[in-house]
């Protein structure tokens, strides 16, 4: 009797979240587990614009839907302009009734989406200075379509679009594109809130969502979520390589209030080798295989180096 009361009370407990279960999602996917924590911090006053991709397919197979909250689908690249309509007939509905209204717009979309795809209209409607926040969930490629490499894909990364070779030039090793600066490319547009965090650490998502929700005006949030599939990892590694991002210092977890870096959340002492990062993570397998591959490993600890003195870690 005890066990069946505590099985009814975790279910009930589950099926109260916006995002529900019996979606189609990869058991462990970092992105459908940081999803709910934004769906279920943000409440149901609140309307998302989300872009193809991943938790598009996995949680709203016509005619289903997983989401317990206003959510409309439109093109990989429009989720932008799609929110910045549904702000726009909140605003005068807020004008006819002289009432002003409750409703956060959101839109949301992968790193395809909103590195590559959709970043015009992003820009747009953050140059237009809206009151809608951006949720990018990155998992550093088009994972929804058989892990082709984006602008998110870090350095040297294995994908079906960048292959690991077995030479010595820069093409055996994978990606030799830098991971775009989206962080860079937001402040860039005078947001008053920017913010960066991983599925590693829900307490600080949860913690960004609701400052970011409060903000009169745009607002972006970029969020680590590791691909079971497409990272070549085990489901119980999720939670785990995501906090290893941040303290190896690839990944960190930071916050910008009005242009200013006002949070950071301090490396562990002594630094975390990327090498055990990467070391987890098929998509890496190569650079521990011959020379070439050691040098990028190398080269890879720089760029944390990197963030590590620029950010104060």
């Amino acid at each position: 009797m005890n066990n069946t009361k505590i099985n009814n009370t975790k279910t009930s407990a589950v099926s109260n979240s916006l995002l529900s279960p019996g979606h189609r999602a990869c058991a462990g996917c970092g992105q459908i587990i940081a999803a709910r924590i934004v769906a279920d911090t943000l409440g149901p006053q609140t309307i998302i614009a989300n872009a193809t991709g991943c938790l598009e397919v996995t949680t709203t197979p016509y005619p289903e839907s997983s989401w317990g909250m206003p959510w409309i689908h439109s093109l990989f690249e429009n989720a932008p302009a799609v929110a910045s309509g549904i702000h726009a007939a909140l605003n005068y509905k807020s004008k006819v009734e002289s009432q002003k209204s409750k409703v956060k717009v959101i839109a949301q979309g992968g790193d395809g989406s909103t590195f590559d795809i959709g970043i015009g209209l992003l820009s747009g409607m953050w140059e237009r200075n809206e009151n809608i926040l951006y949720i990018c969930y990155d998992n550093e490629g088009y994972m929804n379509t058989g892990a082709q490499a984006s602008s998110a894909t870090q350095w040297a990364t294995n994908t079906t679009t960048t292959p690991a070779g077995i030479g010595t030039e820069i093409d055996a090793i994978g990606s030799h594109l830098f991971k775009k600066d989206m962080i860079a490319i937001a402040l860039a547009h005078n947001l008053k809130y920017v913010a960066q965090t991983t599925i590693g650490y829900p307490l600080d998502i949860i913690a960004k969502i609701k400052k970011a929700k409060e903000i009169n005006g745009p607002s972006y949030i970029q969020i680590l979520v590791p691909c079971i599939p497409g990272w070549k990892i085990e489901s119980n590694q999720t939670i785990k390589l995501a906090k290893l991002a941040t303290q190896t210092g690839l990944y960190p977890i930071i916050e910008y209030t009005d242009g200013v870096l006002t949070s950071s959340q301090k490396i562990n002492q002594p630094q975390t080798p990327v090498e055990a990062y990467l070391k987890q993570q098929g998509r890496f397998n190569h650079l521990f295989k011959n020379e070439t591959g050691r040098k990028q490993i190398k080269f890879i600890q720089q760029i944390a180096n990197k963030n590590i003195r620029k950010y104060n870690l």
